[in-house]
């Protein structure tokens, strides 16, 4: 599939543009009756991040208290970062990239304008950069917890080399941790295993802002048919 721009996020499809050329399952159907539409995201190891802001953004976009609550939300969250250890000017240029992102959807609150930043190579990977460093010293400042988790000597160990470096694909600990971050409540539907859909809430019990489908080790944003 072409995509628009730089090929980073694509413009919403139908849905069966997920679905196999052959006969769809029982599964791709079923995704079928909840979910209308699709936006692909580029499977260049950066998807859930990538896919996580777009689509937080997106469901915001036309509430100014909402964006301005994340634009609030991503300034406070140097504090954590410091606090785990990184010095400000490792992360201070990508934390201004997310904030300018913020504002520019503040000033017209266009999906035109997430899209075009979002298919900017440098803007939209600085996003990502931020929110892998974020996701690192969140797992770092509560590493009592997150330790139990983590499959590495240790939790430092872990972030270096696999969250915070671009183009590494994140676990489900990361997830839980870049949504607790930001107070940012997750839907995960999963399309692996066997015949049913597997639907995850981060943190479970909360009403999610956004909706990803995981398949084949890929994230992908979905959009929720409108009830009749």
């Amino acid at each position: 599939m072409k995509m628009d721009v730089g090929g980073l996020v694509s413009r919403r499809e139908d849905i069966s543009a997920l679905f196999p050329a052959e006969t769809p399952s029982a599964k791709h159907k079923d995704l079928s009756s909840q979910f209308s539409a699709v936006r692909k995201v580029s499977g260049d190891g950066n998807c859930f991040y990538r896919a996580f802001c777009f689509a937080h953004l997106e469901s915001v976009l036309h509430k100014p208290r909402a964006l301005q609550r994340f634009k609030d939300k991503i300034i406070q969250s140097g504090t954590a970062l410091t606090s785990a250890g990184f010095d400000e000017s490792s992360f201070s240029h990508h934390q201004n990239t997310v904030i300018h992102v913020v504002e520019e959807c503040l000033a017209d609150e266009q999906e035109s304008t997430l899209f075009r930043l979002f298919n900017e190579q440098l803007i939209s990977d600085g996003v990502v950069q931020y929110l892998r460093l974020l996701t690192s010293a969140h797992l770092q400042n509560q590493a009592d917890f997150f330790c139990n988790f983590v499959e590495a000597p240790d939790i430092k160990v872990y972030c270096r080399q696999e969250v915070e470096v671009m183009t590494m694909e994140c676990d489900h600990v990361d997830i839980l941790a870049l949504s607790q971050a930001l107070d940012v409540s997750i839907h995960i539907v999963s399309m692996e295993g066997d015949e049913q859909l597997a639907h995850h809430i981060i943190p479970e019990g909360a009403e999610p802002s956004l909706h990803l489908v995981y398949q084949s080790s890929h994230y992908n944003i979905l959009y929720q048919r409108t009830p009749l």
